[in-house]
C-alpha cells in the first residue's frame, strides 16, 4: 500500500525538524520547541528577503542581550533561562515559549504528527549529533515539501512524504 503524502507548508516541516534535531543534541523538548520556531521564523525571513517581500528589520532598542547562544541548524540563536529554569530561544526580544510551537505543530500536521516525528526521529537518531546538527538543514532540503521558489511558493502548501524522510537517512 502506498503512503499518503501530506499537504503542508514548509514552515512547520522546518520547525518540526529542528526541534527533533535540538532534542537529539539534548535539549528538553521545550527547549527543542523554543529553539525551533527561531530557526523556521529565521528561515521564512530570510526567504521573505530574498523574494522582496520584506526588508531587514533593525535589532530592538532597549532589549537586553542574551547572555548564552546555542548553535542550531547552523544558526546562533541566543537563549535565556525561562521562569522554571529551562532555556528558552529569544524571539524579538522576548523568550519564545514551547507551548505555542506545540500547538502550531498540531494543527499543521494534524494526526499524521506522530508518524511525521518518529520518521524524522529515525533519520536524527542515525547521525552522530555533531554531525547532524552541522548537515542537519540540507537533510531538510532533501525531504521538504516542493513548492515554487518564487512569490507564488510563499506559504503554499507541498506534499511531504515520508519516503522521502526515510530516504534522506542515505544523504
Amino acid at each position: 500500500m502506498q503512503e499518503t503524502a501530506i499537504r503542508v507548508n514548509r514552515a512547520p516541516v522546518l520547525t518540526l525538524w529542528a526541534a527533533v534535531v535540538a532534542e537529539r543534541l539534548g535539549h528538553p523538548p521545550a527547549t527543542a520547541l523554543s529553539l525551533a520556531s527561531v530557526v523556521a521564523g529565521t528561515a521564512a525571513r530570510a526567504k521573505a528577503r530574498r523574494l522582496g517581500l520584506a526588508e531587514d528589520r533593525a535589532p530592538h532598542e532597549g532589549v537586553a542581550p542574551a547572555r548564552e547562544v546555542t548553535r542550531l541548524l547552523g544558526r546562533d540563536i541566543p537563549v535565556v533561562a525561562g521562569e522554571d529554569g529551562t532555556l528558552l530561544a529569544v524571539r524579538d526580544g522576548h523568550p519564545a515559549s514551547a507551548a505555542p510551537v506545540e500547538a502550531y505543530l498540531a494543527r499543521a500536521l494534524g494526526p499524521r504528527l506522530g508518524e511525521v516525528r518518529a520518521a524524522m526521529e529515525v533519520l536524527a537518531d542515525g547521525l552522530a549529533p555533531d554531525e547532524l546538527n552541522r548537515i542537519g538543514f540540507r537533510l531538510y532540503e532533501a525531504f521538504r515539501p516542493e513548492v515554487p521558489e518564487d512569490v507564488s511558493g510563499w506559504g503554499a502548501k507541498g506534499r511531504l512524504e515520508l519516503s522521502r524522510i526515510r530516504a534522506a537517512a542515505g544523504h
